[in-house]
């Protein structure tokens, strides 16, 4: 009995570290979070405590609604590029000449900070002497778009560089997931005639569907909360054309310091995104596959 009591201790001690790092930067801020978006509160001056009015402001929010849409448009085709890059990543795990030089370069967009990569495409983006609008030109379009300045395109000219950025580190887990896959399955499938659209498509695919199910998930979660790129490139303009939740909540609390209001919007974007993910997992469930 105490050489078991002494065990459980020893388990539990060798845990604590684990739990107090999970507690202190992930479980007490979310409880502030929430706290706070109860709170009148410039984050500087006293705190009042206002109830759940702020939160009630926000489902009254034209703004708040607008950035929820363009941030679930953002996770819509994040989540229609996984096909593209699952295709990308069975062309890179088949042996078909070429895809050699691919399989170097695909992973240079993960390589670079987001703000090299909204510079990057700043650039690209430039009305006057960007590379996008002189191709345009050269094709005969005699007045190419302003891309970051027009209310009606700036959301999907954001999405490019975005889906661009990611789309490195989502072939990647294709591609691992794809060479874990046992050689002998597929030369048996080879052997029966299968050809290669068949192997990917009824063997590959189906093997991976629980890789491909989390990355759903870490695509939309991760359009929810985006803000970095978004934020170098526009500001959420112009005129709150391409403003997501993220970009909102940090203008509430720290442009124009209504910290309370936007500590409750942070916290209804975890609430949706937490929605989101079960949504998801639901829809998703299925039996593992062994091989």
């Amino acid at each position: 009995m105490n050489k078991v009591m002494s065990n459980k201790l020893a388990i539990a001690l060798y845990i604590l570290p684990s739990l107090l790092l999970v507690l202190t930067l992930i479980f007490i801020p979310l409880f502030l979070t929430g706290f706070f978006g109860l709170m009148e509160w410039d984050g500087i001056g006293k705190m009042t405590f206002i109830g759940l009015e702020n939160y009630m402001t926000a489902l009254q929010d034209k703004k708040f609604w607008a950035s929820a849409y363009h941030s679930f448009l953002l996770a819509f085709f994040s989540t229609l590029m996984l096909f593209a890059y699952l295709a990308v990543a069975l062309l890179l795990s088949s042996k078909l000449k070429g895809t050699n030089l691919l399989r170097k370069i695909y992973l240079i967009p993960m390589l670079l900070s987001s703000v090299a990569i909204a510079q990057l495409w700043i650039k690209v983006y430039n009305p006057t002497n960007g590379i996008l609008n002189a191709i345009l030109k050269a094709l005969g379009v005699d007045n190419p778009p302003s891309w970051l300045a027009e209310p009606s395109i700036v959301l999907y000219a954001i999405f490019i560089p975005i889906l661009w950025q990611y789309a490195g580190f989502y072939i990647l887990i294709y591609y691992a997931a794809l060479k874990n896959i046992p050689e002998s399955i597929i030369e048996a499938a080879r052997i029966d005639g299968a050809s290669p659209f068949q192997i990917a498509y009824k063997i590959k695919i189906p093997l991976i569907r629980g890789v491909f199910n989390v990355t759903v998930i870490l695509a939309v979660v991760g359009s929810l909360k985006y803000f970095d790129l978004i934020y170098v490139m526009t500001n959420g303009g112009p005129n709150g054309a391409s403003e997501v939740m993220a970009s909102y909540m940090y203008k509430l609390a720290f442009v124009k310091y209504d910290f309370g209001y936007g500590s409750a919007i942070g916290f209804l974007l975890l609430v949706i995104a937490s929605i989101a993910t079960l949504i998801i997992r639901k829809l998703t469930q299925s039996e593992n596959i062994q091989y």
